[in-house]
């Protein structure tokens, strides 16, 4: 593992535990070069679909895409990290309670929008603009409008 701070190879467990949810296991270390301390967790390996793209091509599952996605859309909102990671964790979940071999990126896309959706307006129609490509104002009215909608 290296050290995010100084990028050296070597470091030092200062403390073990269980998650809150039970199913990775958080560590705290401490880097050998600079010392400073950072978490990491270890997680079971899932088989987890293939994603299938707008445009045909496949790649693996990448929590760390949909993690950066949701992180960008939550930026300068009063979210925490903790509800960040609990979010992208349902929404691997639910990818990989699917049991398919592949799933098309719009079914990912559309849970990201659900959860956003229930979570926080603005990080919802941030991402919104985004996912769905708007081509101009009255595209992005459109989405507030079916947004407010769905609130009452």
């Amino acid at each position: 593992m290296k050290c995010p701070f100084c990028q050296h190879g070597e470091n030092k467990v200062i403390d073990s535990r269980l998650s809150k949810d039970g199913d990775a296991i958080r560590r705290r270390r401490e880097c050998n070069s600079c010392g400073k301390r950072f978490t990491t967790y270890e997680h079971v390996e899932d088989i987890l679909p293939v994603v299938t793209k707008k445009d045909s091509r496949r790649e693996p599952f990448d929590r760390a895409k949909i993690l950066a996605g949701i992180k960008k859309a939550c930026e300068k909102r009063p979210i925490s990290m903790e509800t960040i990671e609990d979010m992208v964790n349902r929404i691997e979940q639910y990818c990989q309670d699917s049991q398919l071999k592949e799933i098309p990126s719009s079914v990912i896309g559309e849970k990201v929008m659900t959860e956003l959706h229930e979570l926080d307006g603005v990080a919802y129609v941030r991402f919104a603009s985004v996912y769905r490509e708007f081509r101009d104002v009255n595209e992005f009215i459109g989405e507030l409008k079916h947004f407010l909608k769905k609130d009452k």
